[in-house]
C-alpha cells in the first residue's frame, strides 16, 4: 500500500476531471487524477461527437477523451488507475481518500468530477444498440436523426424537454410513457401538446429494442401497461429519458446534495460548503450535462483551487511572521 500526495487531488475523469487537471498542472499543482471505474467518463461510450468546439468534422468520444488525458499528462498530471472507495472531508485540508487498491491519496484541495450516469430501462437490446439508434441524450445525438422518425421514452421534465428539442430535427417524434399523464411541469406539457410534431403514446412500456438487418435500431417492442396488449413501433432512433443518477454515493452525509442527488455548490461556482472541496461537471450539473460545460466547470474548479491554496499560503506566511 502506498500514499500519494499532491496539491490537487481529482476524483473522476471525463471532460471535467481532465480540464481541471490541465489547468491545475499548468498552475504547478502537480495534480493526481484517480480515474475511477470508467476512465474518460460517459464520452468513452459515445461514438460520434459533432458539437465539441474546435472540430469541423465528426470526432469520436473515446478519441476526444484520450486526447484530453494525454494533454493533462503532458503538462504534469499523474493518472492513477484506481477507484476511490472512501473519503475523509471532516478535518479539512489536506483531504484524504482511499482507493480500492488500498492506496491512500492526499490532496491539499479536492476536485470531485465523478459525473453522472443516465438511468436505463434495463431491457434487451438497450445496451447492445447504444450508438446504433439508442441514446440517452437528445442534445448530444439528435442531430444525427434529422428528418427521421424518433421516439422518446419517459414522462418527466427530461423526457418532455428531449421531445421538444428533437422537433428541431424531426417532424415525427413519439413520446412513450407508461402512464396516462405526464409528470413534467405544466408549462412544458403545454408546449408539448401544442406541437404538431409530437405524438404521445400513453400506457406503453418498452419491452425490448430490436435491430434490423443493418445492425441498427429498427423497432421497439411495446406492452400496454393497462391491457397487456403487445405492439411494435418502427423508429430510426430512441432516446431513453428517465433521468440521470449523479455518482455521489461516496459523499452522502459529507456534502450537501439537492433533491436529485447532485452536489450543491455556491451559485455560479464549483465551490462546495467545505473550503477547498470543489465539484465539477455532471456531478453538480443537472441542467446542461454537456462535455463542453463539464470542461468549463473543471477549469473553474482548478482556478478556484489555485486561489484557495494561495490564500492558505498567504495566511501561513502572515502567521509565521507574527511569531
Amino acid at each position: 500500500m502506498a500514499t500519494h500526495t499532491t496539491r490537487m487531488l481529482i476524483i473522476g475523469s471525463g471532460p471535467a476531471g481532465y480540464s481541471a487537471a490541465i489547468y491545475g498542472a499548468r498552475a504547478g499543482m502537480q495534480p493526481i487524477v484517480v480515474q475511477g471505474l470508467q476512465p474518460g467518463g460517459q464520452l468513452t461510450i459515445t461514438t460520434d461527437v459533432e458539437n465539441y468546439p474546435g472540430f469541423a468534422d465528426v470526432i469520436q468520444g473515446p478519441w476526444l477523451m484520450e486526447q484530453m488525458q494525454k494533454q493533462a499528462e503532458h503538462v504534469g498530471t499523474r493518472m492513477m488507475w484506481d477507484t476511490i472507495v472512501e473519503v475523509d472531508l471532516e478535518n479539512g485540508s489536506p483531504f484524504r481518500a482511499v482507493g480500492d487498491s488500498g492506496d491512500e491519496y492526499v490532496g491539499d484541495v479536492l476536485v470531485i468530477a465523478t459525473g453522472a450516469q443516465a438511468k436505463w430501462l434495463g431491457v434487451p437490446g438497450e445496451q447492445e444498440l447504444g450508438g446504433k439508434g439508442v441514446s440517452a441524450c437528445a442534445t448530444c445525438d439528435g442531430f444525427f436523426y434529422r428528418g427521421k422518425k424518433v421516439a422518446v421514452i419517459g414522462g418527466g421534465n427530461t423526457a418532455v424537454e428531449e421531445a421538444l428539442y428533437l422537433t428541431n430535427h424531426s417532424d415525427d417524434v413519439t413520446l412513450i410513457h407508461r402512464r396516462d399523464e405526464l409528470r413534467s411541469e405544466k408549462i412544458l406539457q403545454d408546449r408539448l401538446f401544442a406541437s404538431d410534431k409530437i405524438t404521445p403514446l400513453w400506457n406503453k412500456a418498452v419491452e425490448s429494442f430490436e435491430a434490423g438487418e443493418d445492425g441498427k435500431l429498427h423497432h421497439l417492442n411495446l406492452v400496454d401497461t393497462v391491457t397487456g396488449e403487445k405492439s411494435t413501433l418502427e423508429v430510426d432512433g430512441a432516446f431513453v429519458a428517465i433521468g440521470h443518477a449523479p455518482s455521489t454515493e461516496l459523499f452522502k452525509g459529507k456534502l450537501e446534495t439537492d433533491a436529485g442527488g447532485y452536489l450543491v455548490t455556491e451559485p455560479g461556482t464549483p465551490k462546495t460548503a467545505i473550503p477547498g472541496v470543489f465539484a465539477a461537471g455532471d456531478v453538480m450539473d443537472h441542467t446542461y450535462r454537456q462535455a463542453v460545460t463539464a470542461a468549463g466547470t473543471g477549469c473553474m474548479a482548478a482556478l478556484d483551487a489555485e486561489r484557495f491554496l494561495a490564500t492558505l499560503e498567504h495566511a501561513a506566511k502572515e502567521a509565521q511572521a507574527a511569531e
